[in-house]
């Protein structure tokens, strides 16, 4: 499925499904709430979709550059581990060394098997020339808490851009926050379809100046970047081990589509 206009997408954010889960996070208004019960649950995209290509073979690290103290293949799995024997100083990255997509679609699924942990998948980006393995550009962000994981971050640049639940345009010059123009629906409660320490599918849409994220079948973030000193229109991919205490993330399934 191809999506050529920046507002085919928005509208495909309001209106892909969404669930009001019960417990945390259930401050949403009366409005949205009946709205997600409306629309059901969410479903996510097939996976036997030929269109898209296996990235990584599930036997070893080919095809892909970093830190092989801090990453490996493992029964299928790709891993990204740290440990109080074995830290990170600084953020890294394992990149992919098949191109630099510019239009794409990418799933994988990613379970963070440790209590404590952040990670990303990063897009569209370039290598920091002065930190081996480091990476600038767009990220879907991942952590245990759930607190940032689907909303838009730009890695070493602008920072948070949409946060989860929100459909963001950015402009030159506008401060961050001037970025919403919609809503798709409660953060918390869209937090609540994220699974902690369990397998989660993430689908992201890059195309043009727009890119959606969609986790497990519901859209989380939009952002229409029309800044043109901060955009990228093309860039490499990457998974983040991120500083702090130890952790471990898994990724299966990675498959590229490039548009």
């Amino acid at each position: 499925m191809k999506f050529p206009t920046a507002s085919l997408l928005i509208v495909l954010a309001v209106s892909l499904p969404a669930q009001q889960p019960k417990g945390p996070g259930a401050n949403a208004t009366p409005e949205q709430r009946a709205r997600m019960r409306a629309m059901g649950p969410p479903q996510p995209a097939p996976k036997d979709d030929p269109s898209f290509k296996a990235i990584f073979n599930g036997a070893s690290l080919d095809g892909w550059e970093g830190d092989t103290r801090f990453w490996r293949a493992e029964g299928g799995l790709l891993i990204g581990q740290t440990s109080a024997e074995n830290p990170i100083k600084q953020n890294t990255f394992l990149i992919w060394k098949g191109g630099n997509p510019a239009d794409f679609e990418l799933r994988l699924e990613y379970k963070l098997a440790s209590e404590a942990g952040n990670s990303g998948i990063q897009y569209r980006s370039e290598l920091l020339p002065d930190r081996q393995f480091g990476l600038k550009g767009y990220q879907s962000d991942i952590d245990s808490e759930n607190r940032f994981t689907g909303l838009l971050y730009e890695e070493a640049g602008r920072g948070f851009l949409a946060p989860r639940g929100v459909i963001a345009r950015i402009e030159a010059g506008e401060p961050v926050t001037k970025h919403a123009i919609g809503a798709i629906g409660d953060p918390a409660a869209l937090s609540q379809l994220i699974r902690k320490q369990d397998w989660n599918e993430i689908h992201i849409i890059a195309k043009g100046s727009t890119l959606v994220q969609i986790m497990n079948g519901q859209v989380m973030s939009v952002t229409i970047d029309n800044d043109p000193a901060g955009r990228r229109a093309s860039g490499l991919l990457g998974l983040q081990l991120h500083v702090g205490p130890p952790m471990r993330i898994e990724f299966r399934n990675i498959r590229l589509k490039q548009l």
